[in-house]
């Protein structure tokens, strides 16, 4: 419990910290801003020019807006820039890739709030929810930020797209819980796992899951359900070579697995008699 308590305050800490660094690196931008000089107010007139123009002529250009926004960012004037984007998503948000998002949603945390950055990673995972990397940065910034529970929000949801969600997004999930030693939480991420993805590779994951934990009498279990369960649909009569090949896969690891706890029984029986 006590562990538990010092793990909490040491991230709590790391999150503050990150906060920290975010908000002084904003003062600092904002310190370094050219007081803007009459001509200097004349160049920025111009080029504001040439970018609402070149957007008149090509609205759907995607390259052309990213442009426009990262050209305000860098004459550090946020709120033009943020106003950039928003005119950005709404004439062209279908046509957005991954990469746009990413963009974004660190220029929101990075110039704007923490607050912010967290909303943009949310609507990205929910305009491009495909991406694996958008949830995996969405996590990311969470963990960074203290918030183990907010990020294991953003684990529900992806996991929660069934039946669309993939293996990565339980795998994922899987990790992060390994990440802070919740061995009975990723225990039940894989019991999950495989009733989704009922596959030998994923059966074979969740018992060197339990190898490694020491528990040998867990591991057989998962080769048995696994056995019975795919030993079902390879015996049908309209199985398919991929399953019956998924079968076979199974069978040579579950021998290879028998035969290794053979040897550790052997070896600890013999431990006991020296």
């Amino acid at each position: 419990m006590d562990a538990g308590r010092d793990w909490k305050k040491k991230n709590g800490a790391a999150g503050a910290a990150f906060e920290q660094s975010l908000r002084e690196a904003r003062e600092r931008r904002e310190a370094e801003m050219e007081p803007e000089t009459a001509e200097l107010a004349a160049y920025r007139l111009a080029r504001r020019r040439e970018f609402e123009e070149r957007a008149r002529r090509r609205p759907f250009s995607i390259r052309g807006w990213l442009e426009y926004a990262r050209w305000e960012e860098s004459q550090n004037d946020y709120d033009r820039a943020r106003n950039v984007w928003a005119r950005a998503f709404e004439v062209s948000m279908s046509m957005m890739d991954h990469t746009v998002w990413i963009e974004y949603a660190e220029f929101e945390m990075k110039n704007i709030s923490v607050d912010s950055g967290r909303l943009a990673w949310l609507q990205a995972v929910s305009c491009v929810p495909d991406v694996d990397e958008l949830w995996h940065k969405s996590i990311e910034m969470e963990e960074k930020l203290g918030n183990i529970a907010g990020a294991r929000k953003v684990l529900d949801r992806w996991i929660n797209r069934l039946p669309r969600a993939g293996e990565q997004a339980w795998l994922s999930y899987i990790e992060f819980e390994l990440r802070y030693n919740e061995i009975e939480r990723a225990r039940s991420m894989y019991n999950a796992f495989v009733f989704h993805h009922p596959k030998a590779s994923a059966f074979i994951r969740y018992a060197c899951f339990e190898m490694k934990c020491g528990e040998v009498e867990r591991a057989r279990n998962v080769y048995q359900r696994a056995t019975e369960k795919l030993a079902l649909v390879a015996n049908s009569a309209l199985a398919s070579e991929a399953a019956k090949e998924d079968a076979a896969l199974l069978s040579l690891a579950f021998a290879e697995f028998e035969h290794r706890a053979t040897c550790i029984h052997d070896f600890a029986n013999l431990q006991v008699c020296e």
